[in-house]
């Protein structure tokens, strides 16, 4: 599976609470409607050793390979799922990297 893996800052002025909601369903549809997208994880930081969480969460979009990630990402849904994050998150600090997944346990 290819993986593109996002952290997702807090955007200045937003409830973290409303972020969080609409992270999880208005734009986990957009993304949904992706070409290619054989799986899609949120990870909603909820607390931290030291106080508050240093990001909002981290979004995880799985593809069968590079070939399908790259189709999905020309479409028009991966565009407005990109457009959407300004809703969400901090659009101007959003640290993206393709990953794979390391299972150690489970």
């Amino acid at each position: 599976m290819f993986t593109v893996t996002f952290v997702l800052y807090e955007k200045p002025g937003l409830d973290r609470a409303e972020a969080l909601s609409y992270w999880r369903t208005t734009h986990a549809a957009i993304v949904s409607t992706v070409p290619g997208v054989q799986r899609y994880v949120q990870q909603h930081a909820v607390g931290a050793p030291a106080g508050e969480p240093p990001f909002l969460g981290v979004a995880s979009i799985g593809f069968a390979d590079r070939a399908a990630f790259e189709l999905g990402a020309g479409s028009p849904q991966f565009a407005a799922a990109v457009a959407d994050v300004a809703h969400v998150a901090d659009a101007d600090r959003l640290p993206t990297a393709f990953t794979d997944e390391v299972l150690i346990v489970g």
